[in-house]
């Protein structure tokens, strides 16, 4: 004889309704907060696109009446130009990537690999400057760099930045190479490979992860960093594209703000950051994960 299936108890019933509605209410929760996330944005692009007087408008309006590029016109035409802002910022940022790499790459291995006395106190003393706000920096900073004739120039600007994301750079390499098999490099001694070549052939192709995420936080933080420019940078011409927005906002006949312009350069300066990130999202999360937990 077939046994007759009994029914689910009750609880197990409700229990079952109830973890659905979670479910759907964790989704409705989600893209609440991915719409609070991308309302400023797409705020910001809408009115980039209105015409002068409609930008300026009191009480404002949230969708444009009709679509206008007048904002981005004066924009690139605006002092300098903006193709000369933005080979300001992009040079900076790249430059900053480059430092950061060729400093924390290096270090990372040694103190995660190389027997260095007293390298976990030193490590942690390196760590420190996260604790520190580079803002009460400026002042020494641009003293010393006036006397090294790096003010005003995107290679000092670039040192700025550098300073600024190192260590946290330090920290994701460190435990990156940490977390490379030991195994891997004892094969590669047993076939004659120094330091150097286990480094390069080894471990570097190991910890892209880390390296892509490293890259991705320097460009981020030098591409909006705007306070240690204000202060090193005094001619027009070496103006990165935050400080020409900051300037931007007034340049209405008035001495008001130019909504329109300011917000099309915001459209602009969002684009490279948001374009980076989807591109290399595989490696950042993965990156990152493995520089946080050993």
């Amino acid at each position: 004889m077939t046994a007759i299936p009994m029914r689910a108890p009750l609880s197990r019933v409700w229990w079952r309704v109830w973890a659905g509605r979670n479910r759907y209410l964790f989704g409705a929760v989600c893209l609440f907060i991915v719409a609070l996330m991308l309302a400023p944005i797409a705020l910001s692009m809408m009115a980039s696109v209105k015409s002068t007087a409609e930008a300026a408008a009191v009480p404002p309006t949230y969708i444009p009446g009709s679509l206008s590029l007048d904002s981005y016109e004066r924009l690139w035409t605006y002092q300098a130009g903006l193709p000369a802002y933005l080979f300001n910022s992009t040079a900076t940022a790249f430059m900053t990537i480059a430092f950061a790499l060729a400093l924390t790459i290096p270090a990372g291995y040694a103190l995660a690999r190389f027997p260095i006395p007293g390298k976990e106190l030193l490590f942690v003393y390196l760590l420190f400057a996260l604790i520190i706000p580079y803002q009460a920096l400026l002042t020494p900073i641009f003293l010393m760099f006036a006397q090294l004739k790096l003010t005003n120039t995107l290679v000092g600007l670039a040192i700025v930045h550098t300073a600024i994301q190192l260590p946290f750079s330090l920290y994701i390499m460190r435990n990156s190479f940490e977390a490379v098999p030991r195994e891997l490099e004892e094969a590669a001694v047993t076939d004659g490979a120094n330091s150097l070549q286990i480094l390069i052939r080894i471990c570097i192709p190991s910890v892209v992860p880390a390296i892509v995420t490293v890259a991705l936080f320097a460009f981020v933080t030098s591409w909006n960093e705007f306070l240690g420019a204000l202060v090193l940078m005094s001619k027009e011409s070496t103006f990165t594209l935050p400080l020409i927005l900051a300037s931007a906002r007034d340049e209405t006949s008035l001495g008001g703000t130019d909504w329109g312009m300011l917000q099309a350069g915001i459209t602009i300066s969002m684009i490279p950051c948001i374009g980076i990130y989807l591109l290399l999202q595989k490696y950042y999360v993965s990156g990152l994960t493995s520089g946080a937990v050993k």
